[in-house]
């Protein structure tokens, strides 16, 4: 039997840790915008939580339990008045429509603020800014030969926009066939290139496109970073929206989704291989992808989520009266049971790829 050191066992141990506290500060940003903005509105907040189940430490500060619970899957905010009628002034449910909408939006914006910041992180460590001009073609490749050329500044793929290397990328990948329309600009002129072929290669049973050129580079200045992190984060932000599409269109399914499970366990292979490597920017990299994930994610009109709040309040907002609130409640409890059965079978699906 071989002998197994503390090393080796710490070597296991610690990028699941860092894994699951990084998880747990995402959580923690989500929810303190929750708070901070519901304090400013002065709501009533019974309780400030980070993780679900039991509390394993707590303590009051005013009106407020601030707790930590056991499992690092989720957190809330529990303010007076969010699910029922209240008599009390600081209820949630008796302030503005605006008030409402700002708390309950603020979660997913906090997440993708934080993202904007490890983005900026993530642009200031590299040595140049990337850039969407073709720098120069790989040996044997093929793009070439069907119309693509150096100096061609790439603005479409496909009909998707690109604001910068990071939608190339996606746009690329998202393709099975390996065969592109680009529009780019060609000495000043908009030029669009009909049926580009890249070779394909396969990967763990998957086929994906050769990358076969090389972009430009720019020097880092501080309003390139900036603007940089910004298309950044949009173009992340998008990537989820074009998900969606596709795990609605039956392009992805629930065999392709990572829960909380898979998600720490994502971020524990990262976090190794950064360490292995010393690249810290794949962990800021894998960061920045996944808050700002889940930050959009929390936005969109789905029930039982900020963003199935916010369409009600809008719409409250818009009509200047409830939409009828004893059934949002219903709507938003049998979303949050369809949401947890999910959650439920894609970490199924997580623990059962972690023993495989």
């Amino acid at each position: 039997m071989p002998d197994i050191s503390i090393g080796d066992i710490w070597g296991k141990v610690w990028p699941i840790l860092f894994a699951i506290l990084f998880f747990g500060f995402i959580i923690f940003i989500h929810e303190l915008g929750h708070f901070v903005t519901a304090k400013l509105n002065k709501v009533t907040v019974h309780e400030f939580s980070i993780g679900m189940g039991p509390v394993i430490f707590k303590f009051h500060r005013k009106e407020t339990q601030i707790s930590l619970r056991l499992f690092p899957i989720g957190g809330f905010v529990q303010m007076d008045g969010e699910d029922e009628a209240s008599d009390n002034p600081g209820a949630f449910c008796n302030k503005k429509v605006w008030q409402r909408i700002v708390i309950v939006a603020a979660g997913g914006i906090m997440n993708i603020l934080l993202g904007l910041i490890l983005c900026g992180v993530m642009n200031s460590t590299e040595d140049l800014i990337g850039t969407r001009t073709i720098a120069q073609f790989y040996d044997s490749a093929v793009s070439c030969n069907y119309g693509l050329q150096v100096d061609d500044k790439i603005i479409e793929v496909n009909g998707m926009h690109i604001f910068n290397s990071t939608d190339l990328s996606y746009a690329m990948v998202r393709d099975e066939d390996g065969i592109y329309d680009f529009t780019v600009i060609r000495n000043g002129e908009k030029t669009l290139l009909k049926n580009v072929k890249f070779d394909m290669q396969e990967i763990n049973g998957t086929k994906t496109v050769v990358f076969d050129f090389s972009l430009y580079g720019l020097e880092k200045t501080p309003w390139l970073i900036l603007k940089n992190s910004f298309l950044d984060t949009v173009s992340t932000a998008r990537i989820v929206w074009l998900t969606l599409f596709d795990m609605v269109t039956g392009r992805y399914g629930i065999t392709d989704l990572s829960g909380p499970i898979g998600t720490i366990d994502i971020i524990a292979d990262v976090a190794s291989e950064a360490a292995a490597s010393e690249k810290i920017t794949q962990i800021v990299n894998i960061m920045a992808f996944i808050t700002i994930n889940i930050g959009v994610f929390n936005l969109i009109p789905i029930p039982a989520l900020d963003g199935g709040r916010l369409f009600f309040l809008i719409a409250e907002g818009i009509a200047r009266k409830p939409i009828l609130p004893k059934y949002e409640k219903y709507i938003h409890a049998a979303g949050m049971i369809l949401l947890l059965a999910l959650v439920a079978v894609i970490s199924i699906k997580d623990v059962v790829y972690l023993f495989k």
